[in-house]
């Protein structure tokens, strides 16, 4: 259904963003700063921003798996929407 319906594909999206996936919190609140890292979080060198959010979304296939052509695909997608946008690309 998720596939073939646009409005359940976006509401699903919407779900995903919004809600927190025990032990992750939910994208929407690391990005407005309503999540905090833990003592474990920051040992890890996990804080608030871009990183989490992909660690959040696709971490099973792209964190701490070293530098591949998916990550550098995500950074380039990254910067390159950052530079459209006129603003940094954070610590």
């Amino acid at each position: 259904i998720v596939a073939r319906d646009a409005t359940v594909s976006f509401k699903t999206a919407i779900w995903f963003w919004m809600t927190a996936q025990s032990p992750k919190p939910s994208c929407h609140d690391v990005m407005t700063g309503r999540w905090s890292p833990s003592g474990s979080d920051s040992a890890a060198g996990r804080s608030a921003g871009y990183g989490v959010t992909t660690n959040i979304i696709n971490g099973g296939l792209e964190c701490g798996k070293g530098t591949d052509s998916r990550v550098q695909d995500r950074i380039g997608f990254y910067k390159r929407y950052c530079d459209i946008l006129g603003v940094g690309y954070g610590s």
